[in-house]
């Protein structure tokens, strides 16, 4: 971190990033006409925010967002349009808005101004992420997004689109889907009436549907994916299941090109391999990747030895959101949680439970919803 940014942050949260205490850092910023230091100011500024929710608008700050929407650096505009929302500025809401709806700037910098939108949790949202539905561009991060608003259209909306989604799209539909009991019930129906296969389930998806503690919500999953079991009675058995199922293929069990098609679909959003792939879990580059008992065993029973910062976390919130995933930081004002999909942060006062889990971030069952080929 250059030592502007890290000024920025260090200061203001020890006032509690009041408005007071922003001003003078404001001033500052008012005052600098070097590009990369209004840069450095506003990261720091938006770093030392980052979580608190609403803070009120710094004297001096309308003068100087002015100013810098106007800026010819795109990075300068855009954060200014993410701190104008946290301070709760009209001009800085229209401007996220009109950047979010403007095809001619790259999809980087649109999905930006929609997270920065998102973050002001505005009640009217979503309606305007259920029409970004159609947005190949954006359609993936409205999806992720619509998780953190108790709203009764949002399932029947996203599986409308489902037939039309990406696999990664699948994912972060079929995330935010088990986020909550109302919306896993409909899910649920879904997956019953064959709108959703049972496949697509992933065991990730069947723990955090579990996860909601829902009778309805247990009694649907038993119905769609049979009993689910925390433990395996037997995993040497089970181990020795799969080796046999392995080589009964011959020298050559599998196909390489179909096989990594199924490592991105049950994997990948956690794994990086050659570069590729999702970092909550161990890069598997490096693994012992060649010996098909390490690999069965990591695979089977992931709950053997789990390292403290694989270990899972269920965050409860207020509205009924229940967020799985590994807790990246805390303080007393926030919480960011990495899970398969996406990181999120929620502010403590929306939290109303934490508990760390015994179990990996990494579920069991994975090879369940697989064929036998698939698993070879």
């Amino acid at each position: 971190m250059k030592p502007l940014v890290l000024a920025v942050c260090l200061l203001a949260p020890l006032a509690g990033a009041a408005a007071e205490s922003l001003a003078p850092l404001v001033g500052v910023l008012g005052r600098a006409t070097h590009a990369q230091m209004q840069v450095d100011i506003l990261r720091g500024l938006r770093e030392a925010t980052e979580g608190r929710g609403a803070v009120p608008m710094p004297e001096g700050w309308a003068d100087v967002e002015a100013r810098l929407l106007a800026s010819d650096r795109a990075d300068v505009r855009a954060l200014t349009r993410s701190l104008g929302l946290t301070f709760g500025s009209a001009r800085a809401r229209e401007a996220v808005r009109a950047a979010v709806g403007d095809t001619s700037l790259d999809a980087g910098q649109r999905q930006d101004a929609l997270r920065s939108l998102v973050s002001t949790r505005a009640p009217e949202l979503p309606g305007f992420l259920r029409g970004l539905l159609s947005d190949p561009v954006l359609r993936g991060a409205a999806i992720r997004a619509l998780a953190g608003f108790d709203d009764v259209a949002t399932p029947s909306a996203v599986l409308e689109a489902y037939p039309r989604l990406a696999g990664s799209e699948r994912r972060d539909a079929l995330g935010t889907l088990a986020s909550r009991a109302g919306y896993a019930r409909v899910l649920l129906e879904a997956v019953e009436g064959g709108r959703v296969s049972s496949r697509d389930l992933t065991a990730e998806v069947v723990r955090q549907l579990r996860g909601l503690k829902d009778e309805q919500v247990n009694l649907a999953l038993t119905r769609v994916y049979g009993a689910v079991r925390e433990v395996a009675a037997d995993r040497q058995a089970e181990i020795e299941r799969y080796k046999r199922l392995y080589w009964a293929g011959g020298s050559t069990p599998g196909e390489a090109i179909s096989g990594r098609t199924v490592y991105a679909r049950v994997c990948q959003q956690c794994h990086v391999l050659f570069g590729v792939g999702g970092k909550v879990g161990p890069d598997l580059t490096g693994s012992n990747r060649g010996d098909l008992d390490y690999v069965l065993q990591n695979i089977l029973d992931p709950n053997a030895v789990i390292p403290n910062e694989y270990v899972a976390s269920t965050v409860e919130l207020k509205d009924g959101r229940v967020i799985t995933g590994i807790v990246q930081r805390q303080d007393d004002v926030s919480l960011t949680v990495a899970t398969a999909t996406e990181t999120v942060t929620v502010r403590r006062a929306e939290v109303a439970d934490t508990a760390q889990s015994q179990l990996s971030m990494m579920p069991e069952g994975l090879l369940a919803p697989l064929t036998d080929q698939e698993g070879r």
